[in-house]
């Protein structure tokens, strides 16, 4: 039997209130796009509102957002709304935004998408950018009330989506424990994780482990053993990213793009094999089941004397999939449910202590949430992972990539954009 997810939107006030579902927030001071496809709601884009209002700033602005938008490739409509305070006071909101309108439509016309309608947002008013009737739309405009108390955002509640009033992810209930005993194991783990990490057997373990528990239904706690395990294990930064690139993309591509990047000596296998919490070992996919032998051209070619393998298009075709991956150009669609658990499993580790470990399941949490549209959360996860960690390098690169404006190219495409309930809204 196929469930029916979609919810029905008859007015502007039902738009206006699936807006902070679909982020998960209530924006201020953004632009947020919603894309058309003849009546049914597609892609939605948040975005910051341009810092000033000359005729270039307006111009470049606009052109990016139409870069945005081309990605819906079924679009043929827009729908805006402007959330910010500015204006409502002195009556000027909406001459003051028509500029930017203006130039957005001129955008969109070129792309062959029509604007069909535009909304501003404060906090206590909201009212239609094209509507001059002052019954329908009075000065300021019609209250705030009228959209949280709307049809669809009660239907949202009900199906259980919570927005929040700010762009915060983090609460008090997520600050790291404090628990020396914890951290001196966990740093144990990680000193035998290091004579060990370019072992291509003891990657193979590592990348079980971790493919276990994104595939177990996740328990609602690991044991202090096997959570000093899984975090030291992001401590080891080629680990880290094989983790990130595991969920998203699978074990293949994670094996492949390690062999590329010539992670693997002969030295690393030589010690013991790497202890396994018990906790872990039964999550294990691997268990009673002999390993896979699969190995790239690249590590067929791995010379028994340690010696670099010469450069293979093979090799050079995985070192590319690492980087798409962690830009949302590879695979065409990731696994989104395995990237879920990973960020539920990564919250969780982030409470059980603080320092690197902390820094790198912040990290982690804030690329998913770009993954997601969500640059809002994602910066403020980046931003928690530096102060954690000073000149946590990931954590400043991914953050770079987020001020700069760059959309996961997962976000660009219906097909393959994570969807926050699993349905549409027509």
């Amino acid at each position: 039997m196929t469930t029916d997810n979609r919810v029905t939107i008859s007015r502007p006030e039902d738009i206006l209130g699936f807006i902070p579902h679909a982020l998960g927030h209530w924006p201020k001071e953004s632009l947020v796009a919603i894309t058309l496809r003849g009546q049914t709601l597609g892609a939605t884009l948040r975005v910051d509102l341009p810092p000033e209002g000359s005729e270039k700033v307006l111009a470049l602005y606009s052109r990016r957002i139409g870069e945005y938008l081309e990605a819906d490739h079924d679009a043929d409509g827009v729908l805006l709304a402007i959330f910010s305070d500015d204006g409502w006071e002195n009556g000027g909101v909406v001459q003051g935004n028509l500029p930017l309108l203006e130039s957005l439509e001129l955008v969109f016309a070129r792309g062959g998408l029509a604007l069909r309608d535009a909304w501003f947002i404060g906090s206590g008013y909201w009212r239609s950018a094209f509507c001059t009737d002052v019954e329908c739309c009075p000065i300021p405009g019609r209250p705030v009330d009228e959209i949280l108390d709307s049809r669809l955002n009660a239907e949202m509640v009900f199906r259980g989506s919570r927005v929040r009033e700010s762009p915060r992810l983090l609460g008090q209930a997520d600050e790291p424990a404090i628990d020396p005993e914890f951290l001196r194991a966990e740093d144990s783990t990680l000193e035998e994780m290091l004579r060990r990490w370019r072992g291509k057997k003891t990657f193979e373990e590592m990348l079980d482990v971790w493919m276990g528990v994104l595939d177990s239904g996740l328990p609602e706690e690991f044991d202090p053993e096997a959570e000093a395990f899984l975090r030291a294990s992001l401590r080891v930064p080629a680990w880290r990213d094989a983790v990130v690139v595991l969920a998203a993309a699978g074990k293949g591509v994670a094996r492949g793009g390690a062999e590329a990047f010539r992670f693997f000596s002969p030295e690393g296998d030589s010690e013991a094999a790497l202890f396994i919490p018990p906790g872990l070992r039964c999550l294990s996919p691997a268990k009673g089941k002999p390993k896979a032998q699969r190995s790239s051209p690249a590590g067929q070619s791995q010379r028994a004397s340690g010696g670099e393998a010469p450069r293979t298009a093979a090799a050079d075709n995985n070192a590319l999939r690492y980087g798409d991956v962690l830009l949302g150009l590879y695979p065409d669609n990731p696994d989104w449910d395995r990237l879920a658990t990973l960020d539920r499993v990564l919250a969780m580790l982030s409470r059980r202590g603080g320092g690197e470990g902390r820094a790198a399941a912040l990290t982690i949490r804030g690329w998913i949430q770009w993954c997601q549209g969500s640059g809002s959360f994602a910066d403020e996860l980046f931003s928690q992972a530096d102060a954690e960690q000073q000149g946590y390098r990931l954590a400043e690169l991914l953050a770079e990539v987020v001020r700069r404006g760059t959309v996961c190219g997962w976000a660009k495409s219906h097909a393959s954009a994570w969807r926050r309930f699993g349905g549409t809204a027509a």
